[in-house]
């Protein structure tokens, strides 16, 4: 009775990445499901040191703390209730962690529904691409985006570019041994960082790229084969932006003219010459930084409370111009620095200190496991990375269906932390 549940659990488990794509209802639901059903089943085994951890004390610290703010400094409804069911994240990274401990094949099925969920959105991606219509009969986007089986919601890169490192960890982890298979699952790797492009999300596009230099650097065994992939695929890229110039102008083009940094030749050589202003990434971007962080000046300590910033923005004191209003400021920093003030902040950086300093370990460590364990840890650290790093615009931080995604490889990592410090054999 007990194998069924944990089978049971874990087989849950693998599929959030499929149901990610289908919506974040059911994604929602059947990852907290598991946080709760297999917490209690944790304490009933009297499993008590999953718990009594740094990462779980510092989770529990962060959370009492969106309560308080929520609850005593900024009530408001919807703060108090991102606020108080946020716990079931913290529970799923100890759940995950439990559950590979359990199921040693657990790693293995989340890597065979990546498999099929990628081979689905690249396939269905190109289909898109080239007859302006998927498989379920989604247009393409008006701007030209791909977005696949995400139909409105233009979040196939941002999708595509978190799970990456994971699935290639995954890869090199289960066919290290089977160099035939894992050239085919290279084939996949390429075609999924053309569709990062071709879907316009720029943010995913940068994420793509930090995580493979991130690999390429740091990992042991496997450099060549990530460098051959990232090498190809920007060919690809290159090829497509000269044929279908329309990607470029949304990548390239815009971003530059977005940012001010310069502008289309025109012959009024006294307008051309004019200074143009500046913007951090976008004028639209930039408004929502500043009047993120009048919020943190006049709210310095809490700021202005989980989800506030779409409710106070336009006010006279925080309002920069028309532009200045969003559902949150598209920078995980400063729209912590305005909701939550410095303390959520520095809790947050604080995360981001610590896996830039197990990153430059990895960079000097001469040690590493001749079962890949090593490599695929640094690819489970890249991903992390991607939702910790500061410098580009985000979604919102407080939003469920990212939060699954910032939350997932913390599991893992967890987990293939404490193998590493064992030296344990593994197998899967």
């Amino acid at each position: 009775m007990e194998n069924k549940f944990i089978k049971t659990q874990s087989t849950l488990l693998s599929l959030i990445p499929f149901l990610l794509i289908i919506g974040p209802f059911l994604a929602d639901l059947i990852f907290t499901l598991i946080s709760l059903s297999v917490s209690i089943y944790i304490f009933k085994k009297k499993k008590f040191e999953y718990f009594i951890n740094k990462f779980f004390i510092f989770f529990l610290f962060f959370y009492i703390y969106l309560l308080l703010n929520s609850f005593f400094i900024n009530f408001n409804l919807d703060s108090v209730k991102i606020s108080f069911f946020y716990f079931r994240f913290g529970l799923f990274v100890i759940c995950f962690w439990f559950l590979l401990n359990q199921d040693r094949k657990l790693l293995k099925k989340i890597f065979f529904v990546l498999l099929i969920c990628f081979s689905l959105l690249i396939i269905d991606g190109y289909i898109q691409f080239y007859f302006e219509k998927n498989l379920f009969g989604f247009s393409i986007h008006e701007s030209k985006r791909v977005s696949s089986f995400f139909n409105d919601e233009l979040i196939l890169g941002s999708f595509l570019s978190r799970l990456f490192p994971i699935f290639f960890g995954l890869a090199i982890l289960i066919f290290n041994k089977n160099k035939k298979y894992l050239f085919l699952i290279s084939i996949i790797f390429i075609l999924t960082e053309v569709l990062i492009f071709l879907s316009g999300e720029r943010s995913a596009l940068f994420y793509m790229n930090f995580s493979a230099v991130y690999i390429i650097i740091l990992i042991k065994k496997f450099k060549v084969l990530r460098l051959v992939t990232l090498i190809l695929s920007l060919i690809l890229i290159i090829v497509l932006s000269q044929t279908y110039p329309k990607y470029k102008e949304r990548i390239v083009d815009q971003t530059i003219s977005q940012m001010g940094i310069t502008s289309k030749s025109i012959e009024n050589k006294s307008i051309e010459n004019k200074i143009s202003e500046k913007f951090v990434f976008s004028k639209q971007h930039t408004h929502h930084y500043i009047s993120a962080i009048k919020m943190f000046e006049i709210n310095p300590i809490f700021g202005v409370g989980v989800k506030n910033f779409r409710n106070l923005c336009s006010k006279d004191q925080y309002m920069i111009s028309e532009l200045s209003c969003s559902t949150h400021p598209h920078n995980t920093y400063i729209q912590l620095l305005a909701e939550t003030g410095i303390i959520g902040f520095l809790i947050i950086l604080l995360c981001f200190i610590y896996f830039s300093f197990v990153s430059i370990k990895y960079l000097f460590s001469k040690n590493f496991r001749e079962d890949n364990l090593f490599d695929f840890q640094v690819c489970i650290t890249s991903a992390i990375m991607i939702s910790l790093w500061p410098l580009v615009p985000t979604g919102n931080f407080f939003n469920n269906w990212l939060n699954i995604i910032y939350f997932y490889p913390l599991g893992i990592y967890l987990w293939s932390n404490q193998i590493l410090k064992k030296n344990k054999n593994i197998s899967i």
